[in-house]
């Protein structure tokens, strides 16, 4: 993992955005489409050497004003604003006093929590802490997931188990996205200073191989927390999964409830469960 990811993103954003949309000339002889360092500087109200300084990772502590500033700029989204602010913050920490200050992963569930899971049967929710364990879930989840061999193991782990587990790219037909959402996680939950991170990055680095190392240099992006995934579920065929992530940020843990997206799901859903159909309703998901 960079320890420069607050300028990566801050040069890859201003690469990607033209002179156009944001009022200026385009001109005859540029080399690429995107703004010049000069240009961001100008609209942003900072000096060129203080832009060039962050880009290069020689400035740690920007303030909220210049954030704010170059996020107008760049004409950022609400998430990507977010995210600016999570690797300026993270930019500014002291590596070992990150290390030495970071609790292990909480692996406990609150009972109230555990209730809000069996109030949610018979659909399939799981509980994760911010490195991918899995806690808890349902019953509808572990009949859902069990044959996918997602809860093999004495503790099994989402990330672990998309990136090498075989099966993982059998199931899932848009595996790539599935992959690239794992590492917006586990680089948005937490420090990338993390040990706790950075033991589990270290293992699927030498078991993953590429397809994980180059997910993990990548520009950092925020996690789809709400969508449809596809499934080609060993027993009931394909399904379309609709799913919602909630946050206990207290716990550094993500509950993540998944409904059928249409009747056909519902149906097979009912079935893994030993249902009549109709006890789990399609829920038409907007975006994602």
């Amino acid at each position: 993992m960079s320890d420069n990811e607050l300028g990566t993103f801050l040069r890859t954003r201003r690469e990607a955005i033209t002179p156009a949309e944001v009022g200026l000339p385009a001109g005859d002889r540029r080399r690429t489409p995107g703004l010049r360092r000069a240009e961001l500087a100008t609209l942003a109200g900072i000096s060129v050497e203080y832009l060039i300084r962050l880009e290069q990772g020689r400035d740690r502590n920007p303030s909220a004003q210049v954030l704010g500033a170059l996020t107008e700029a760049l004409r950022l989204s609400t998430a990507d604003h977010l995210l600016l602010r999570r690797l300026a913050k993270e930019h500014g920490m002291d590596k070992v006093l990150c290390q030495s200050a970071t609790a292990p992963p909480v692996r406990t569930v609150r009972p109230t929590v555990r209730a809000l899971l069996d109030r949610l049967e018979p659909a399939p929710a799981v509980l994760l802490n911010w490195i991918g364990d899995i806690l808890a879930c349902t019953k509808g989840y572990e009949r859902y997931a069990r044959p996918l061999g997602l809860l093999d193991g004495d503790r099994p782990n989402l990330v672990r188990y998309v990136f090498t587990d075989p099966r993982a790219r059998a199931v899932h037909p848009e595996w790539d996205r599935i992959a690239d959402d794992q590492i917006a996680y586990l680089r948005n939950e937490a420090s990338l200073h993390d040990p706790h991170v950075a033991a589990l990055t270290e293992e699927l680095t030498a078991t993953a191989g590429a397809d994980f190392r180059e997910r993990l240099a990548a520009v950092p992006a925020m996690p789809a927390r709400f969508g449809t995934d596809l499934v080609d579920h060993p027993e009931v065929g394909r399904l379309r999964m609709s799913y919602e992530t909630l946050a206990f940020p207290d716990e550094g843990q993500r509950l993540v409830v998944h409904l059928p997206a249409d009747e056909a799901t519902g149906v097979a859903l009912d079935r893994l469960n030993g249902r009549r159909p109709g006890a789990l309703r399609a829920v038409r998901a907007v975006g994602g």
